[in-house]
């Protein structure tokens, strides 16, 4: 049904611009690793290195009901990940001001200390760190962000952090003149020594030329544009020209919900009860229009002896983008580190994204056209 190839390991590299077009998917580069822990990828115009996939903790900490309505319960399993994937390489963590209301943030210090003899003798990986500020409508100046990156810092027990991103392009009540104010805002964080580059995260195409513009003015790295990406949701590359719009300007691109908040993972189908605000992701319907994508899912897993939910971030490894899909337990996380080592063959991908094609597209955030 597809073609396939024997399971290779590979590493990201960027597509030229002038091999890319606004429609054109973006290929896998031939380069070999030999480990996992080899699989990483350089964070844009920064001096950044990140394993090749990371991991999101947005329900780590989730005190807004989202994921779960016991976060203070699951606390030793989102242990249990944090030591499994620093244990393995996984060292990119992604989580921000918003998540838990900052209990995200206090749990990556929490683990931090519980781990400290672990990180003296060499078992883990020290984790790299990535948190983003909130444009909300009572911040208004170029100093809110600094202010901000401020408190971030120490809710994760941190005196400098490697990546700190502005969180949505601010909107609403006049905040869009606001956007201009909040770029100078993260120029100061990197001046003033309390990051090593910055990032945006749901910007579309103008707006990330117009902060590359700003950044390189002022010899700030510019790193990522965390946007959602994914089998399910590809208008960053096919629509709205987000991809093509990082790779011309030396940004990586950071996908969230690589896995479309669980419906690639194979776990869920036609009779699955899914509690909380996410139900709505999870109706009969839509699970059985994607079970086809599912199905290819299971079939090109099985030729590398891998997941669905790991073919689903892998894709997204292979369109050169870095995943941050979320890792609740032990379990899970070892899934992340699985999906490192490795590349889908230029066949499965193309054979992937024509089952995708057919298959109800995600909603992507609102954001990233605005």
């Amino acid at each position: 049904m597809f073609a396939t190839t024997t399971p290779t390991c590979v590493a990201v590299r960027a597509v030229p611009a002038s091999r890319r077009t606004r429609r054109t998917a973006v290929r896998v580069s031939a380069t070999a690793t030999a480990t996992v822990s080899d699989d990483r990828v350089k964070l844009g115009t920064s001096s950044i290195s990140v394993s090749a996939t990371g991991v999101g903790a947005w329900a780590w900490g989730d005190r807004s009901g989202y994921w779960t309505d016991d976060w203070k319960g699951q606390r030793v399993e989102n242990l249990e990940a944090y030591k499994t994937l620093l244990r393995a390489g996984v060292d990119f963590i992604d989580t921000a001001e918003v998540y838990g209301f900052g209990k995200s943030e206090e749990l990556l210090s929490d683990f931090s200390n519980d781990c400290a003899n672990e990180f003296a003798a060499g078992a883990l990986t020290k984790p790299l760190l990535a948190t983003k500020f909130a444009p909300l409508p009572t911040r208004w100046t170029t100093e809110e962000v600094p202010k901000a990156l401020r408190a971030s810092l120490q809710r994760l027990g941190e005196k400098k952090i490697p990546l700190y991103m502005q969180h949505w392009p601010a909107f609403g009540f006049g905040a869009d003149r606001n956007n201009d104010a909040f770029l100078e805002g993260l120029c100061l964080c990197f001046e003033q020594g309390l990051c090593d580059a910055v990032g945006v995260s749901n910007f579309n195409a103008e707006r990330i030329k117009t902060a590359a513009t700003k950044f390189k003015q002022r010899g700030v790295p510019f790193a990522s544009n965390q946007v959602q990406y994914s089998l399910l949701y590809r208008e960053p590359e096919l629509d709205t020209g987000i991809l093509e719009a990082c790779f011309e300007n030396g940004v990586t691109p950071v996908a969230y919900s690589p896995m479309a908040q669980g419906l690639l993972t194979g776990k869920y189908s036609v009779g699955t009860t899914v509690k909380g605000p996410r139900s709505g992701i999870f109706t009969e319907t839509r699970l059985r229009d994607i079970a086809p994508l599912v199905q290819i899912l299971k079939e090109v897993g099985d030729v590398h002896g891998k997941t669905p939910a790991q073919v689903a971030v892998n894709y997204c490894m292979a369109k050169n983008t870095v995943p941050i899909p979320g890792a609740k337990n032990k379990s899970q996380a070892e899934s992340v580190v699985g999906c490192l080592g490795w590349r889908l063959s230029e066949g499965e991908i193309l054979e992937l994204e024509k089952v995708a094609a057919k298959a109800p597209k995600s909603p992507g955030a609102p954001f990233e056209k605005w």
